[in-house]
């Protein structure tokens, strides 16, 4: 009986699913690579930048929006670090700061859009997608930003790349650790602490529980979602400076489609996408898992075709799975 209440929390229903994949990984080891703590490091790097957007999705989600744009803002930040560090020269710490500036604005502004005019988050983002592509694309000039510079007098050079995209894409604690991991962890703890910690994260709840009675019991139901999609693009900016730093290129095209990626670990954690209800923690669980799951096909030489439709499968169960508990919450 204890088992079944368990299960019956949000952290069972997540934690399920991971079970059910680390079992996988464990009878299909290729070898025992899967065993190999260098195989981890590799899965974590390569979840990094999805789950630091994936924080961001979780504060939407939870107050009952959506946002379709992160791949796109994430593209915007990729190319802008770019320029500021290579061709512009300008320091690493300023840049950062600057382009997540730029990340949170865009955020804002979808935001501002979907509380003052009660416009639907799914047409408001995705029209914000379309333009932050454009924009990516306008200050690109249509290629990708590299450390390859031309010079006034039509001739090029090339430059080191920047300090910034160097530290981002080391290791440390004796290489088993990538930097990258580390900024997704601290994503995940300024989320947490957002949701379980501060005022505003209340609020986060309230509003995506019943916007109307969150507006009826006095929350600043405005400046809640306001927060929520501004704080989203500034994930959505550290996650493109990350990207661009193992890329060590601004590409204007990258982050396609990875707002489906995002989305899909929030659910696959079990976070509701009604609103209300869900956590970062659960954020976790879902990264873990589907990136786990990658892992595993990757190791054993899956086709990229037949892994996208393994991975589609196994996250329609693990909805379909969570159901039946949810609806008798």
């Amino acid at each position: 009986m204890k088992a079944l209440a368990w299960l019956r929390t949000s952290s069972g229903r997540a934690l399920v699913p991971l079970a059910i994949v680390v079992l996988i990984g464990c009878v299909f080891h290729q070898n025992g690579a899967f065993f190999e703590w260098s195989t981890h490091r590799a899965m974590l790097r390569e979840i990094s930048v999805l789950g630091i957007l994936a924080c961001g999705m979780t504060l939407v989600i939870v107050a009952g929006g959506i946002d379709l744009s992160v791949g796109s803002v994430m593209a915007v930040a990729a190319v802008s670090v770019s320029l500021a560090t290579m061709p512009l020269g300008l320091g690493g710490g300023t840049a950062a700061a600057l382009v997540v500036v730029l990340g949170t604005t865009l955020g804002l502004v979808s935001g501002a859009l979907i509380a003052r005019f009660r416009v639907q988050p799914f047409i408001v983002t995705l029209a914000m997608m379309v333009f932050a592509r454009g924009l990516a694309k306008l200050l690109a000039g249509g290629k990708k930003v590299t450390n390859y510079v031309a010079l006034p007098d039509g001739s090029s050079t090339t430059v080191d790349l920047p300090a910034l995209f160097r530290a981002i894409d080391s290791k440390v604690l004796g290489d088993h650790v990538s930097v990258v991991t580390l900024i997704f962890a601290g994503s995940l703890l300024v989320t947490w602490l957002v949701l379980a910690r501060l005022t505003a994260g209340r609020y986060l709840y309230a509003v995506g529980g019943s916007y109307e009675a969150a507006r009826l019991s006095g929350v600043p139901v405005g400046r809640t979602l306001v927060l929520a999609y501004a704080l989203c693009g500034a994930f959505a900016a550290v996650a493109g400076i990350c990207q661009a730093a193992q890329e060590t290129h601004g590409d204007p095209e990258t982050g396609a489609g990875y707002e489906l990626d995002a989305i899909a670990m929030v659910v696959l954690g079990g976070t509701s996408l009604a609103g209300g209800r869900g956590g970062v923690g659960l954020t976790l669980v879902g990264a873990l898992t589907l990136g786990m799951l990658q892992k595993i096909l990757s190791l054993n030489a899956f086709s990229t075709e037949a892994r996208l439709m393994l991975t589609g499968g196994i996250l329609v169960f693990a909805v379909l799975f969570q159901r039946p508990w949810q609806s008798q919450q």
